[in-house]
């Protein structure tokens, strides 16, 4: 069954929490909710010296052509696995 709009937004409240998650974690996070709220990367790649931005492009990147419910769906497994991880 697809993940709702409103489980969606609970996930992203809830994952708010865990504050100890990695770098490679919160990247995931970014990039299925960024595919999930505003859909395919639509910015250039930052330059070379903005490190942090650049990683978070290349997350939202990667997801490019996942549908918004794919990415909904992904950013709750993250959450979950986060979730069992931590608590």
């Amino acid at each position: 069954m697809p993940v709702t709009e409103s489980e969606f937004q609970t996930h992203a409240e809830l994952v708010k929490k865990y504050k100890q998650c990695t770098n490679d974690e919160q990247l995931e996070l970014y990039g299925w909710f960024k595919q999930a709220t505003v859909g395919d990367c639509n910015t250039e790649r930052p330059g070379m010296f903005d490190l942090k931005g650049k990683a978070k492009w290349d997350a939202w990147k990667s997801r490019e052509g996942s549908g918004k419910g794919t990415a909904m769906e992904k950013y709750c497994e993250v959450v979950r696995g986060i979730q069992e991880k931590y608590d």
